[in-house]
């Protein structure tokens, strides 16, 4: 895990597995802030100087490839074409954190979970599949919300034949209700 106060000096490219970027309160609670896999990057506060705003922990065996400091910044001066494509990167973060900040400030949890399973599911042997293996704990800490609530609403949405958990895969079955 790389948190604040360390190696705050370098840009990590991930090559291979996820990580999560997390932010935690003193009593242990987390709130997932982004998922970054093979391709991605985090660090790029080492732009600035400062300390980190976020955790990172593996969620899988993962293999990155670590830029220093002074070789980022050599890297924009000496090129341009690095230098668009990080800001790009950049603005698409800003965006997807905006979005973060509106869905925590103006839906309730179940439309943040609703928005999340939407967004996560992809079409697999003509079912709709969150296919990334998660707890409602881990559910509970990439939309803001309480285990017990997210527990709750997939109860009431398999009740309902929305959705099924199999082999820690849920499944949506039709199209989730707007409201609770």
């Amino acid at each position: 895990m790389v948190s604040e106060g360390d190696a705050t000096d370098s840009l990590y490219v991930v090559l291979s597995g996820r990580v999560k970027a997390f932010v935690s309160d003193e009593s242990g609670k987390e709130i997932v802030v982004n998922t970054i896999g093979a391709g991605d990057f985090f660090g790029e506060l080492v732009l600035d100087g400062g300390a980190r705003a976020a955790s990172i922990m593996t969620l899988e065996a993962s293999r990155f490839f670590v830029i220093p400091q002074r070789d980022v910044e050599a890297l924009l001066a000496t090129n341009p074409e690095f230098a668009k494509h990080l800001m790009r990167k950049l603005i698409g973060k800003v965006r997807s954190l905006t979005a973060q900040v509106l869905a925590l400030a103006l839906k309730d949890v179940y439309g943040r979970l609703v928005k999340f399973l939407e967004d996560n599911a992809t079409e697999q042997g003509g079912r709709r599949i969150v296919a990334e293996r998660l707890t409602q704990s881990e559910i509970a800490a990439r939309i803001g919300g309480s285990r017990e609530m997210v527990s709750r609403i997939l109860g009431d949405l398999s009740a309902g034949g929305y959705v099924s958990v199999e082999a820690r895969q849920i499944v949506l079955h039709r199209k989730l209700p707007t409201h609770w």
